[in-house]
């Protein structure tokens, strides 16, 4: 068999109604309301109380071998499932030395034998992105999983009635009757932008299974038991590692994370912002792949953060398709409200619309499969923010003066002032520091708060290792997922993230910060890992963009109507006093503005009840 079998993106529903016989109808409508996900087909499989639906995006099998809800050759065992096991080859070689029989090349049909073969223990088996739902008839549950880093959705309800599950919050709205938001939820989006950094979302009713877990639900008693496969563990190898053995490691990991990942037989492009991460995956992929190789950027209007020309110095050097896709403020303007639809909650910059353009450009020059360089940064340690865990680290036992020593032999290659890197040190680790900023900041709200999320991570400040593990499950990486999947899937694109491949995250998670950082430089590893992969100036950049948009050119247009949308929202009302926030709105710094006004339009867009 090829390694370019079919591996599938897709959307998924499932319900159990916990008051008689399911409908066949209602699956199909529920499930078709992510249609977009799964242009290529719907399935259904309907059993007593039981439903199944499944929007199928068909990468390479077209053929009904690979329709889903798939059902188990001998089992009363069926599957919906969306993402991609990249390791399915290995694992169905591992079933037919079983004695498994196949009957499709899918690796659909895989997962359903793993489960089969191995129930819940399959999952550690795995290598790839999924959530899916399996309806076993031999023990009457519905079993749903979601992969390690909750790189795929799944949303469930959970009520008197039913219960159900789906890839999009959609699916779940018309099960919970009025729609209210999460008020705690919405302080922390207001006060920080914090999002995805809890498994409720701003609906109230509707909850995702958080990564790394599974749950059970019985059919015919409607118990819910939720359980944990996966815990985030650094590997114990990695801490031996030196300034030789490190980079030929990581670059040996990610090398085959990529090769995983290019198993396919449609069009496979990749993401290509001109930064470290996402030319790195560039240029592995191109080199993998032997034929030319598409690269997608999104260029910005404004000349401060255009990244443009480091991005055509990787297209020479790898001899890459290059795809421009440039979003002006016009199609921000009139693709804002489809934004928010297409993300169901609110975000905290208008800078997705940058990686909504990229996705669309995608499909649009015929590109299915899009590598990303997502997750680089939380694996490499590639923030400002992560100097304040190794300045601690080089001053333990020390006092000011090892501390000032440590600033100044960090600065240049930080590229940050020793006075910079001093108040990362001081403020990222002090809760109480940045609650006193806030309230003083945004006096104008009636619960300035710090989030509970933001007093954790000030504490893991005082360890690297500990930092990172949370930015991983839930400060940072979460909402950038998220982001992902949703403008990925509104085009039928499927989004594969090799910097996420849980081998690559357990060893870095696990390499020292003194060498992860080496010199002061953020992401040290993969920049001499990729030295002669790249040139100089990618390896070797200081400066940090990423798809960004002119967020100052477009804001300060779009600024009337920001203010109108936010002054007359009731739900703005019910968190801030409008008469302060009035006479504040125009001194405000953009971001908060933004912050307003995109949850004012999610309210609207949504219509959810103050």
């Amino acid at each position: 068999m090829a390694e370019s079998e079919p591996l599938q993106v897709c959307g998924i529903f499932g319900i159990i109604d916990k008051t008689g016989p399911v409908r066949e109808e209602r699956v199909q409508a529920l499930t078709d309301l992510v249609a977009h996900r799964g242009p290529d087909g719907f399935g259904m499989h309907v059993e007593g109380n039981v439903g199944l639906g499944h929007r199928r995006l068909a990468i390479i099998d077209l053929s009904a071998n690979g329709a889903q809800p798939m059902r188990h050759a001998s089992a009363p065992v069926w599957i919906t499932f969306n993402g991609a096991i990249f390791n399915y080859l290995e694992l169905r070689r591992e079933l037919e030395d079983l004695g498994v029989v196949f009957s499709s090349a899918s690796d659909t049909e895989v997962l359903l034998n793993a489960y089969v073969a191995w129930g819940a223990k399959c999952l550690q088996r795995l290598n790839g992105m999924w959530s899916f739902a399996i309806h076993d008839g031999r023990d009457h549950t519905l079993f749903c999983a979601r992969d390690r880093f909750g790189i795929k959705p799944l949303y469930y309800t959970n009520t008197a009635n039913e219960f159900a599950i789906g890839s999009e919050i959609r699916q779940l709205l018309p099960l919970i009757g009025d729609l209210r938001a999460d008020a705690e939820l919405i302080d922390d989006f207001l006060i920080c932008g914090l999002t995805d950094h809890t498994n409720r979302t701003f609906f109230k009713g509707v909850e995702k299974l958080a990564p790394g877990h599974f749950l059970r639900v019985g059919t015919a008693t409607g118990t819910l038991t939720i359980e944990q496969f996966y815990r985030l563990t650094p590997d114990a190898t990695a801490t031996s590692v030196d300034r030789v053995t490190g980079p030929e490691l990581v670059r040996a990991l990610l090398d085959d994370a990529v090769r995983l990942r290019l198993r396919s037989d449609v069009r496979v492009g990749t993401c290509l912002s001109g930064g470290l991460d996402s030319s790195s995956v560039a240029a592995l992929a191109a080199s993998a792949h032997g034929n030319t190789f598409s690269a997608i950027t999104a260029v910005s209007e404004q000349a401060s953060n255009n990244e443009e020309a480091y991005a055509a110095q990787v297209v020479d050097r790898c001899s890459l398709n290059w795809i421009r896709a440039q979003p002006t403020y016009d199609d921000f303007a009139t693709s804002l409200r489809q934004l928010i639809e297409v993300q169901e909650e609110p975000f905290g910059g208008p800078s997705i619309m940058m990686q909504y353009a990229v996705m669309k450009s995608a499909r649009a020059n015929g590109v299915v499969v899009l590598l990303d360089g997502q997750g680089g940064d939380e694996t490499l340690l590639g923030y400002d923010r992560y100097y304040a865990a190794l300045l601690r680290d080089r001053s333990v036992g020390g006092l000011f003066g090892r501390l000032a020593m440590a600033c100044s032999s960090l600065s240049a290659n930080a590229n940050l002032s020793p006075l910079r890197l001093a108040m990362l040190f001081f403020a990222m680790g002090s809760a109480t520091v940045r609650a006193l900023a806030y309230r003083w900041r945004f006096g104008f709200m009636k619960n300035p708060s710090l989030p509970r999320s933001l007093r954790r991570f000030a504490e893991s400040t005082r360890d690297a290792t500990a930092m990172q593990a949370m930015e991983i499950a839930e400060t940072n990486l979460p909402m950038l997922l998220r982001f992902e999947d949703k403008n990925s899937s509104r085009f039928a694109v499927e989004a594969r993230l090799p910097y996420l491949d849980h081998r690559f995250v357990e060893f870095t998670l696990g390499i020292p910060i003194r060498l992860k950082m080496n010199e002061g430089w953020t992401k040290w590893l993969l920049r001499k890992a990729m030295a002669g992969r790249l040139p100089d100036s990618i390896c070797w950049r200081r400066n940090k963009i990423g798809f960004a948009a002119p967020e100052h050119l477009w804001l300060e247009r779009h600024l009337p109507l920001m203010r109108e949308q936010v002054l007359g929202s009731a739900l703005i009302a019910k968190h801030v006093d409008i008469k302060a926030l009035t006479r504040r709105f125009d001194h405000l710094g953009l971001p908060m503005r933004w912050r307003l006004y995109c949850l004012a339009l999610w309210s609207d867009q949504f219509q959810v009840a103050a």
